[in-house]
């Protein structure tokens, strides 16, 4: 114990890494830590009490096991998030499967005007272009140079606007939106909706959320630095919301159920978050999310301290990138140099980054692409030694394809 708290902060303390023994495989580097992180071993056994659960309460596991593990998970995504711990928090398997109950809150026609930038990540980018073409007015603020677009959001915020929908860190390059506050008031003021997707923030930047005015929800998921594993993704909803989803589901009020049909003249929706709920849904990942949470509580790796690992290492990366003058071999970095400006990974573009991503993986060094951006994701399990490896083998197989 004595060993843990002289330990520096901006590295994991004893016994983190021993934790990942499924994962962390002689012969492969996982630097795709901003998209999909190991699990810690603990998820394995939170897979097995899902299905023990199920066998000891059989439908009853509902009230007995997973309802007080769903809130207590909520608990857990609201701290993690700022928020005092008592927060509505409805979940669903995706982000887009939450995004769209709210966008279905307004009219699919010329009266809604959404305002949000060409940098989204491709599930609302793909959504909006189709409601587009059903009317609704979006207006795209080119996300391309990240200094000046808070500014040009809160310019393109006029009198009109129904919804903000904009990234707190973007997905390609890893750039943090600046002036976040400054876009929530201008929000606020003309009564807009703000819709903020904390996907590429949530367990490694911590963003200001308990501060923002306005109506704020907040999009998230555990796919990604939480290291929950797939489908349990978050839609933070704002104190006293009314709003009402036409893409709803029937969990959305249960005590509309008790009533007769024929006395349900109007779709009823619960309170908090249950007026965003959808359906039945599969109970594992809860189990997976509040073992991972523990093991995150159990360590002390709070936010404050996975940020301070992963600024350590993303400025190791770019260091080693430095090293290598990795410019010569056509590499342009696209992520801010800026610690307070900067994501959980390094992003690279270049014209090879697909074929690199396919080298890479050839050689046990797990990186992804998005078109021409590389992204490099380390993650606070990694030894230096491993990223040092990972880079030096991004700069070799760039030469080889170089020459």
């Amino acid at each position: 114990m004595q060993n843990r708290l002289i330990q520096p902060l901006d590295r994991a303390p004893e016994g983190f890494r021993e934790a990942y023994r499924a994962f962390l495989r002689p012969g492969r580097i996982l630097l795709t830590g901003h998209s999909h992180q190991a699990w810690p071993d603990v998820a394995l056994e939170a897979q097995r009490r899902a299905f023990e659960d199920a066998a000891t309460y059989v439908d009853d596991k509902w009230e007995e096991a997973i309802h007080p593990l769903v809130a207590r998970v909520a608990r857990g995504i609201a701290r993690r998030l700022g928020y005092e711990e008592e927060q509505a928090i409805a979940f669903g398997q995706n982000t887009h499967e939450l995004v769209f109950r709210l966008l279905s809150c307004f009219p699919f026609d010329a009266r809604t005007r959404i305002v949000t930038t060409t940098g989204e990540f491709h599930s609302l980018d793909r959504q909006l272009r189709r409601l587009e073409e059903e009317g609704v007015r979006v207006e795209w603020v080119d996300a391309a140079d990240k200094a000046t677009l808070p500014q040009r959001l809160v310019d393109a915020i006029s009198p009109g606007t129904t919804l903000v929908a904009v990234s707190a860190v973007f997905f390609e390059d890893g750039a943090l939106l600046g002036d976040l506050p400054e876009i929530a008031a201008r929000a606020a003021e003309v009564g807009a909706v703000l819709l903020l997707d904390a996907y590429h923030a949530f367990n490694v930047v911590p963003v200001p959320l308990a501060d923002l005015p306005g109506e704020v929800y907040v999009t998230a998921g555990g796919y990604k630095y939480a290291q929950f594993g797939e489908a349990c993704c978050f839609l933070r909803i704002p104190p006293g919301s009314e709003r009402r989803p036409l893409y709803t589901g029937w969990f959305a009020n249960f005590a509309e159920l008790a009533l007769p049909r024929a006395e349900r003249a109007r779709v009823g929706y619960g309170p908090g978050a249950s007026r965003f709920a959808g359906s039945t849904y599969d109970a594992s990942p809860f189990y997976r999310a509040a073992a991972v949470l523990d093991h995150f509580e159990g360590f002390g790796m709070d936010v404050d301290r996975l940020r301070a690992i992963s600024l350590r290492q993303t400025e190791r990366i770019l260091a080693r990138l430095d090293e290598a003058d990795a410019a010569r071999l056509g590499f342009e970095l696209v992520t801010p140099r800026e610690r307070e400006r900067r994501g959980g990974f390094v992003a690279l573009r270049t014209a090879h980054a697909a074929g690199l991503v396919q080298a890479l993986r050839q050689r046990g060094v797990y990186v992804d692409s998005r078109g021409s951006i590389l992204r490099i994701g380390p993650a606070p399990y990694l030894l230096d030694e491993e990223i040092d490896r990972g880079v030096e083998a991004l700069v070799e197989c760039a030469a080889a394809l170089a020459a």
